[in-house]
């Protein structure tokens, strides 16, 4: 069990009540029409996207925290962990929904995937992220990637031919990678991406 950072459908998105996030889609549109914006929908290649974004939250968090705590203000750090859905739409702040989702209780944050992967590639370059050699796209790649005992040894050789600050703490270094590789996968297939 646990927690997981996931991909939504386009089915899912569309669909009303608990197995779905219907709700929170029609109030998101309702929201960005009353900022004069068009309503995002999820494009057709959302279902056509190959397999689905996965990975499992289990690491601790406190060396993440404090990495955005060295490098971001206090109004960055909220963008980039204080949301429940991350659209790949340009938001210039986050928006709060006055409906839940079985993460969120009665309200749902609403951030944008760009600026949640601005913060990201700012901590990765701090912490000299080799992001070539991270594994991107593949359900719970960079799980296990980063956990060495399941793993032919993909960090732990990364960091062997790449050592640097990521190294130091891989489970920081999950965390940056995480985010920017949800971020990129949300702009990438037009997705929305959520905890479950």
């Amino acid at each position: 069990m646990g927690v997981y950072l996931v991909s939504v459908t386009a089915q899912d998105w569309s669909e009303p009540g608990e197995d779905g996030y219907g709700d929170v889609a029609a109030a998101l549109n309702t929201e960005l029409e009353r900022r004069g914006r068009p309503p995002y929908g999820p494009p057709e290649a959302v279902r056509n996207a190959p397999g689905w974004f996965e990975e499992k939250i289990s690491p601790s968090m406190d060396g993440f925290t404090a990495l955005c705590r060295a490098h971001l203000t206090g109004a960055e750090l909220s963008t980039l962990l204080d949301w429940s859905v991350l659209v790949p739409l340009p938001l210039e702040e986050e928006i709060v929904l006055p409906v839940g989702t079985a993460y969120s209780g009665d309200e749902t944050p609403v951030a944008g995937a760009p600026r949640v992967l601005a913060l990201a590639e700012r901590l990765a370059g701090a912490i000299g992220l080799p992001l070539d050699a991270v594994p991107a796209g593949e359900n719970l790649a960079l799980s296990l990637w980063f956990m060495e005992e399941f793993t032919e040894g993909g960090a732990r050789k990364a960091a062997e031919a790449r050592p640097g600050p990521w190294a130091d703490d891989p489970d920081a270094a999950f965390y940056v990678a995480l985010y920017l590789r949800a971020a990129q996968y949300s702009l990438r297939h037009g997705c929305p991406m959520t905890y479950i």
